[in-house]
């Protein structure tokens, strides 16, 4: 079986019709030449050059073989461009995406990411992280963006991406209730948190319960813009991303409560199947991160005008 090289050195010999001239051209001795067109001779089966002629020239069947030889050249130029050109990237990131992200900065990245590849095609899928790590896991995804809790014996690679602060809010309603009645008043009053598997929601319970609220009755939805919506007609106190709802707060639909002690943040990650186009996903991972960087410091003074000071119980 013969190799691409010496196909290589067969094609150049046809084109330059020189032993001696493809030697220089491709940095090698002429008899290194010889030998590969040797080689390949063999294992056709056949003479695909005459030798005797000058300049040297291929044989009816080397004349045949030549055409399928340079396509085969060709081709392999063609494959290994998917990798020395990632501009030109025209391959399917099969991406997930946790729902914070997108609705704050996504749309930009996606934007700024089809500029950069226009070749590209995205097969998105918006989910909580554990889904979204189960996704990673079973191969239905390529790269995510989510919290970590990456499966066990998953060969990734994780970059960290952007961090949320974590607020409770509530309609304009409850603030005069809330900011007398303190921490006793909150107990009184729902919650609303994302899905039970979620990280925020078990990370609210225990922040709960370090205020003195041992059992909380707390709504979960599947989805950022439920609870938004539910917190802004006055359902319950809604556990939020700060910069999500900077908005309602603008307009006065939601006051952010004043706490001594704040909510964790909720910190992502870039996490990619370490098969899965690497070179490729690292340079998505740093477009994420300037987007998410952006996003953050153009809402630095967002900061909600509306607060409920609640004071603690005595």
């Amino acid at each position: 079986m013969f190799d691409f090289k010496e196909l290589e050195a067969f094609v150049w010999v046809v084109r330059l019709g020189s032993f001696r001239k493809v030697a220089a051209r491709l940095h090698l001795t002429q008899p290194s030449i010889s030998d590969r067109i040797t080689r390949l001779e063999a294992a056709v089966g056949e003479s695909l050059l005459d030798r005797s002629a000058r300049p040297v020239q291929p044989t009816l069947r080397g004349r045949e073989f030549y055409a399928h030889a340079e396509r085969l050249l060709n081709s392999r130029e063609e494959a290994l461009q998917l990798f020395q050109n990632q501009e030109d990237f025209s391959g399917t990131l099969r991406l997930g995406v946790i729902e914070t992200i997108a609705h704050s900065w996504f749309s930009t990245f996606l934007t700024q990411l089809a500029e950069r590849h226009p070749q590209l095609t995205i097969e998105l899928t918006v989910d909580i992280s554990p889904f979204l790590h189960q996704r990673l896991a079973d191969n239905d995804l390529d790269m995510i963006f989510a919290m970590d809790g990456v499966a066990p014996g998953l060969s990734v690679t994780q970059l960290p991406l952007t961090t949320y602060e974590m607020g409770l809010f509530v309609a304009p309603q409850h603030a005069e209730r809330l900011h007398h009645g303190g921490t006793r008043a909150m107990s009184r009053l729902p919650f609303v948190s994302f899905s039970k598997l979620a990280r925020p929601y078990s990370e609210l319970v225990t922040y709960l319960a370090e205020l003195g609220i041992d059992d909380p009755k707390i709504h979960c939805a599947s989805t950022l813009m439920t609870i938004a919506r539910m917190s802004i007609d006055g359902v319950g106190i809604g556990s939020l991303p700060v910069s999500t709802v900077s908005d309602a707060c603008q307009r006065g639909e939601l006051l952010r409560l004043e706490l001594t002690v704040p909510l964790p943040a909720m910190v992502y990650n870039a996490i990619w199947r370490t098969s899965s186009y690497p070179s490729f996903c690292r340079g998505v991972t740093q477009l994420a991160q300037d987007c998410a960087a952006r996003y953050a410091r153009d809402h630095a003074d967002d900061e909600p005008q509306g607060k409920v000071k609640v004071w603690p119980d005595s």
